[in-house]
């Protein structure tokens, strides 16, 4: 079967699905498969579970980059789908004949571009949720993973955690936009008896990422020994969590979560912005005189902070990264293909890092 939006048809061999080797094969769409997490849990279940072929749907917007899955790309359990998740006839034609799961990562997400126009991620992650769903429903779709953000709880003080029961508080458009889709996933559970689960993670570091990120962004400025933009007075607290951990528990809450629940995925990693731009200086040999602070972004949260344990007690999940070794092995990564990132910083990209930090 080749789909009729299929992008280069030798990029992926087309595959029949049902029956593959013998094995009763499950068919799982990925949306935004070609992003930084999406590629990554694309990676890890086609390594760990050999009886599960994947659609990989994806628009491939500025941060969607086919280059992640490129090694990929003869895997005959692999196939991509070039297509809009706000866009009905695109989304009933990769979930029909025989799509048994589906996990949700197509969004918007990052704050800042929420902040200078909010209308794509009005559209991507709310509407686009809801015509997912919609479809879902219609064509029988039997676990549903909707991947979240811990941003939908709002601000912590300087003590406590979020927990699945935290009330949601969003604090920027980007925020406001994933809560709404949270629930709207919740109100599809209860209304309709929709087989759904949602995951709502910490800070994601790790390889793939999109440069305007802090990590790959300083990393990749402190390779040109070009300063590093920290924001405010830097001691804005994010927990992290490596990205393989965070796909473990997607994982986890696939194969085992309970219908309707909500899953906390924190990496246990609290770190200022400012510590965090020391251990990145340091990684990289590179002098503190690097640091250029500029003008605080509108509304910016104080801290995050993730209470997982309902994961680890209900999915036996736990994050493994230790931060120290995790980031280490970051910076090499990114530093081993500064191809892959100098093919993103151009134009567009450019353009957007000269608006964002250019006069602050």
């Amino acid at each position: 079967m080749i789909f009729p939006n299929t992008i280069e048809k030798s990029y992926f061999i087309p595959i029949t699905f049902g029956i593959h080797k013998g094995l009763f094969m499950e068919k799982l769409v990925v949306t935004g498969g070609c992003g930084f997490i999406g590629s990554n849990f694309i990676r890890m279940i086609l390594e760990k579970e050999p009886t599960v072929e994947v659609i990989n749907f994806d628009l491939l917007t500025y941060a969607g980059n086919l280059a992640n899955l490129k090694d990929l790309e003869k895997n005959p359990r692999l196939k991509f789908f070039k297509g809009d998740i706000a866009n009905k006839q695109d989304v009933d034609a990769v979930l029909k004949d025989g799509v048994s799961s589906v996990v949700h990562f197509a969004a918007e997400s990052h704050v800042d571009r929420s902040i200078l126009d909010s209308g794509p991620f009005i559209r991507s992650n709310i509407v686009g949720t809801q015509v997912l769903l919609d479809s879902a429903r219609a064509h029988n779709i039997k676990r549903f993973v909707h991947v979240s953000t811990d941003e939908v709880y709002g601000s912590l003080g300087d003590t406590g955690f979020f927990t699945e029961d935290t009330p949601l508080a969003p604090n920027s458009p980007y925020s406001a936009s994933k809560a709404s889709s949270d629930l709207i996933v919740r109100s599809y559970v209860h209304t309709f008896g929709f087989p759904a689960m949602t995951t709502r993670c910490s800070n994601n570091y790790g390889p793939y990422q999109f440069p305007e990120k802090l990590i790959p962004l300083f990393i990749s400025n402190l390779q040109r020994n070009e300063q590093v933009p920290v924001y405010g007075d830097g001691l804005n607290v994010r927990d992290w969590i490596h990205v393989n951990d965070h796909c473990s528990g997607i994982l986890a809450v696939l194969r085992k979560g309970r219908v309707g629940e909500v899953y906390n995925l924190g990496g246990k990693s609290e770190r200022t912005n400012l510590e965090l731009t020391h251990a990145l200086l340091n990684n990289l040999q590179k002098p503190h005189s690097l640091i250029r602070y500029v003008k605080d972004r509108p509304g910016h949260d104080k801290r995050y902070a993730i209470d997982c344990s309902k994961a680890e007690k209900e999915l036996g999940w736990t994050p493994t990264v230790i931060f120290e070794e995790g980031l280490k092995h970051t910076v090499e990564w990114y530093l081993a293909n500064t191809d892959w990132i100098n093919s993103i910083r151009t134009g567009d990209y450019l353009s957007y890092y000269q608006k964002q930090y250019g006069h602050r």
